[in-house]
This record gives C-alpha cells, sequence and structure tokens, in this order.
C-alpha cells in the first residue's frame, strides 16, 4: 500500500463523497463499517466500496441477471459496449450469482477528487443508460 493509512483512505474518500453530494443538492452516507456507501441516479444505483487493505476504490451497479437463454448475444453487446461506450468502466459479471454488473476499480494511491468524480459519474451515467436497455433487450 502507499501513501496513506487505511483510516486516512476511508477519511479522503468520505470527504470526497461528501463534497459530491454537497455540489449536487444530494444527502449522501458516509462509508459504512464495510466501507460502503451508494449514490442513485434514475435508474442506476453506484455502490461505492473503499477497500483499503488493497489499496482499492470500487464502484459497482447492477445491470441485469444473465438470462438462461440469448448469453452469447448479451455477452457479445456487453463486450462491444465495454470497448468505448463505457469509459473507465466495464461490463463483468459475477459468477457466483450470474448478475451483470458495470464496475470500475481506481488504486487509491494518488486519487484526486476529479477523478472520483470522473468515476462515479461515469459509472452512474453508463449504468443509467443501459439498465433498462439490457433488461428490455435479455429480460432480467
Amino acid at each position: 500500500m502507499g501513501e496513506h493509512t487505511p483510516e486516512q483512505y476511508r477519511e479522503q474518500i468520505n470527504g470526497f463523497i461528501s463534497k459530491f453530494g454537497d455540489e449536487r443538492d444530494l444527502q449522501l452516507e458516509p462509508l459504512n463499517e464495510q466501507g460502503l456507501t451508494r449514490v442513485q441516479r434514475g435508474s442506476a444505483i453506484v455502490w461505492i466500496q473503499c477497500v483499503p487493505e488493497q489499496g482499492v476504490l470500487l464502484l459497482l451497479s447492477k445491470v441485469l441477471k444473465v438470462p438462461d437463454d440469448k448469453r452469447e448475444q448479451l455477452y457479445r453487446q456487453l463486450l462491444e459496449l465495454s470497448f468505448l461506450a463505457t469509459g473507465d468502466a466495464a461490463f463483468a459479471i459475477d459468477k457466483s450469482t450470474d448478475m451483470v454488473y458495470l464496475r470500475a476499480l481506481r488504486q487509491l494511491d494518488g486519487l484526486d477528487y476529479d477523478e472520483f468524480e470522473d468515476l462515479v459519474h461515469t459509472v452512474a451515467s453508463v449504468a443509467d443508460e443501459w439498465d433498462d436497455k439490457l433488461v428490455e433487450q435479455f429480460g432480467g
């Protein structure tokens, strides 16, 4: 790990969350004991998790459950979207739940507010744009 202690990283991310909320007139909860909080944009909920023990910030937004049929079509579309349409985020599948998420992962070292804001905005806007479209197309 780098520059800060785990508690310093949590404080830094809580500061970013507070500033992000203040700039948008949103009441956002600080990180809980598990290092989690959330932001909602439209139909998308973005979970923000600070994992200082691993030195990372993880952003996740649940998109849909992998359907029993049309899997190959879904996988291809997710890969194509992840190529350019998702910015710094990418679609991923949790094999234990068969859920599709949009995710972004960033090292905590050197993270500044502008990067944090950009990551949250990217995951929130892309998830909000695609969650309903993909559910409509593939079920979920």
